[in-house]
């Protein structure tokens, strides 16, 4: 919990009707949430935890004790590409799930993955493999959350400072105005960090296990690649440097590879770009970026430089920590890392946590693009576990 963060009285988990207006979607649908008027998401201030009987944080600067939620509307359209207020989300649901309208509460909350992209990313990098996890697992939902400066969330404007921090605190909001208690938060790379801060900046001990997945990343130290790898700053102050509009795709890739990119990564990257020029006018066609370069910039310093072993070690009760190293992504991960972390397993298991080390053979940093299907098999156990221990408390 911050500094200026305070413990208030746990509010209602249900909010009076009223409050929030939502609609059920079809059975399997990508919903996407509706923009709350500007006024309803300035007052949007107190935050909850990620866990049911936590104690609230309260969002600094203003220190307000309201909870104004805003007015969210979750249409039938699958095709609605709008924001929440606080983060631009959709849900992929499996076709089982009983969406909550908080009028009937004898319809359980359905539980629910976090699932979070890297720097310079987006929730679409998440998309074909939600899809899938929904289709094996038709009684979950995931939500699918673009991080601030990012996506569709960049036209969200958000104060500084554009941390690790800050970002795992968006992402709280976000869950405390779906009214959602998420059991298996998933992030990789930067967002592994942000899942981890969330943990550690929720009130404790949480309402119920909590499983985490950290992919690729380290707690610690951020370690450069080495020639013929992602290097991330580099790629982001070039970027920097680069026109904000441009005339095409291709204008970016090609300038990409001359600065000795990756054909990949700098296909990857145009995928951020979106078109600026009036419809209709393809002749004089321009393209800019989908993200706040700038407030990337400081989101990766920060990424670099957040430490977050002291969650790793002191695992609160009922968190499993689990984390994956890309078998091809040496450089991420030096031997004290992997020795400490297999010391907080030890540690971990003492104090009714835990902590858990995988390896994906054949996969480089980009784990969910260079083998989907080794991701998927890892992370399957612990949809078949939570899965398990619903049905028990049920």
């Amino acid at each position: 919990m911050s500094a200026a963060a305070r413990a208030l009285p746990a509010p209602s988990r249900r909010a009076p009707l009223g409050a929030v207006t939502l609609s059920a979607p079809r059975p399997g649908a990508r919903v996407r949430a509706a923009r709350p008027r500007e006024e309803n998401f300035h007052n949007n201030c107190l935050l909850t935890s990620s866990s049911q009987n936590s104690s609230p944080l309260l969002c600094p600067p203003c220190n307000c004790a309201q909870m104004a939620l805003a007015e969210t509307i979750i249409p039938h359209q699958p095709d609605v590409d709008k924001h929440a207020g606080v983060l631009s989300y959709e849900l992929v649901q499996g076709n089982l799930v009983q969406w909550n309208s908080f009028m009937d509460k004898s319809i359980p909350d359905p539980p629910t993955a976090v699932l979070l992209h890297g720097i310079l990313g987006s929730r679409k990098n998440w998309g074909s493999f939600a899809k899938r996890l929904a289709q094996e697992f038709p009684m979950w939902q995931f939500l699918l959350v673009d991080l601030r400066c990012h996506g569709d969330s960049a036209s969200i404007k958000k104060r500084g400072p554009h941390t690790v921090a800050s970002t795992a605190l968006d992402v709280l909001k976000l869950i405390v105005q779906l009214r959602l208690t998420p059991r298996v938060l998933v992030g990789h790379s930067f967002g592994g960090k942000v899942a981890l801060s969330m943990v550690e900046q929720a009130a404790k001990p949480l309402a119920r296990p909590v499983r985490v997945w950290v992919l690729d990343a380290t707690p610690g130290k951020v370690r450069a690649g080495g020639d013929g790898e992602d290097h991330p700053a580099e790629l982001i102050e070039f970027l920097r440097r680069m026109p904000e509009q441009v005339s095409s795709k291709q204008e970016v890739v090609d300038a990409l590879v001359k600065g000795q990119f990756s054909v990949d990564v700098a296909r990857w990257v145009a995928t951020n770009l979106r078109r600026t020029s009036p419809l209709g006018q393809r002749s004089s066609s321009s393209f800019s970026w989908t993200f706040d370069l700038n407030g990337i910039s400081e989101m990766y310093k920060s990424y670099e430089d957040t430490n977050l072993w002291r969650i790793v070690e002191n695992v609160p009760r009922g968190v499993h920590i689990n984390f994956l190293k890309a078998e091809r992504s040496l450089h991420r991960w030096a031997l004290e890392d992997l020795q400490r972390i297999h010391t907080a397993e030890e540690l971990a298991a003492d104090e009714g946590g835990g902590v858990e080390m995988h390896v994906l053979e054949d996969a480089g940093h980009w784990v969910h693009a260079d083998n989907p299907d080794g991701l998927f098999r890892i992370l399957s156990s612990t949809f078949r576990i939570e899965t398990t221990i619903r049905g028990m408390q049920d």
